[in-house]
């Protein structure tokens, strides 16, 4: 069928909205006609850093309603309200015993630029366009396999809901499936965009008392306190280390690091107290840090998660039920953007104009 979707033909090139041929599911796979999909920095990531190969159609953030399904479909049917989020096999030992973000081959189905079969199903003319975690959700329609595909609830704005695939899920994740604080403890969180939003949100449902939010925007500081933070500092202003180990008695118990700077990944490692734990989030650069002083002397833990170690079909449609309860409200965090305004999206991400912006697609 042909579709419009935005083609990535070189790194660092602008987005580029063409008609291209899609082929139906296989087994074991549906299509989707996307009604909206988030921008994610990964996607940027896709677009500036060769890691998958081009010409490629990115996006990895998709919801929408299922109109087709493979031979073999027997958790999806036409007409669901669906979610897609990262590919994995579903076989290997990480995958079978919950760990599906760490899956043996999670590198070669999210950014090899092919499906589990080794296959493309998009195209234009003799050219495969390759896929980008196992959906390329930066078009009209998709095919994905039913593993990386979520039902979730039509009660709720299905346009609003395609950032849990990714980004959302990964900041409440890694507070409410990794780290998991106990009730009454502290934890900070180091940058205020989607995924450090996402954790404050998710550590005020966990029931700490103190949530420290640290960025450098005072915009993005002022929903951090709306969200669910106790503190917030600007760290071009204050000592952020002085400042949370003096407000927190010694330091945190834990913290969300999210920006991937290699000063403030130290500075997420400094302010915990002793045995406390930093999850690592942000992607992280090669860097220094003193093992002996800042972790081992004093009993700390740092850690790497990656999609807040999810499982997609299990966590997201939990975090539905939070945002229909009010406690969940990730919708602050969005801005609407139209299909054709995709690299305005971008820019306004990559500014800080926007916190997660989400294109609608239908």
């Amino acid at each position: 069928m042909k579709i419009q979707a935005a083609v990535t033909r070189a790194q660092g090139e602008a987005f580029s909205i063409e008609e291209v041929t899609l082929s139906g599911p296989k087994a074991n796979e549906v299509l989707v006609k996307i009604v909206a999909t988030g921008v994610c920095h990964t996607d940027a990531v896709g677009r500036d850093l060769g890691v998958s190969p081009y010409p490629i159609v990115l996006g990895h953030e998709g919801a929408g309603v299922v109109e087709k399904v493979g031979e073999n479909v027997t958790s999806l049917q036409p007409g669901d309200h669906v979610v897609m989020s990262f590919a994995h096999c579903g076989q290997c030992e990480n995958c079978l015993t919950g760990h599906p973000t760490v899956c043996s081959a999670f590198n070669e189905l999210n950014f090899g630029g092919r499906m589990d079969d080794h296959t493309c199903r998009l195209h234009q003319g003799d050219t495969d366009l390759h896929t980008f975690f196992g959906q390329s959700s930066f078009g009209t329609h998709i095919v994905a396999h039913e593993r990386n595909v979520v039902k979730v609830d039509k009660d709720v704005d299905l346009a609003l809901l395609g950032p849990l695939g990714c980004g959302i899920q990964t900041g409440a994740g890694t507070v409410l499936n990794s780290i998991r604080p106990a009730f009454g403890t502290s934890i900070a969180v180091y940058g205020c965009g989607a995924v450090g939003l996402s954790a404050i949100m998710a550590a005020k449902i966990a029931g700490c008392q103190q949530i420290f939010a640290v960025d450098v925007h005072d915009n993005r500081l002022e929903l951090a306190l709306e969200l669910g933070a106790t503190h917030a500092f600007n760290g071009k202003n204050v000592d952020v280390v002085k400042e949370i180990r003096e407000a927190s008695g010694g330091g945190t118990h834990y913290a969300v690091e999210s920006t991937g700077v290699p000063p403030v990944v130290r500075q997420s490692l400094h302010a915990l107290r002793p045995l406390g734990k930093v999850a690592i989030v942000g992607v992280t650069p090669e860097m220094n840090i003193d093992v002996h002083n800042d972790l081992m002397a004093e009993g700390k833990g740092m850690i790497g998660v990656i999609e807040g170690d999810s499982v997609p079909r299990v966590f997201i449609p939990k975090l539905v039920e939070f945002h229909k309860a009010g406690k969940f409200p990730f919708d602050r965090l969005v801005k609407f953007y139209d299909f054709e305004d995709i690299n305005q999206a971008f820019e306004d991400s990559a500014n800080g104009t926007t916190v997660k912006p989400i294109l609608r697609l239908a």
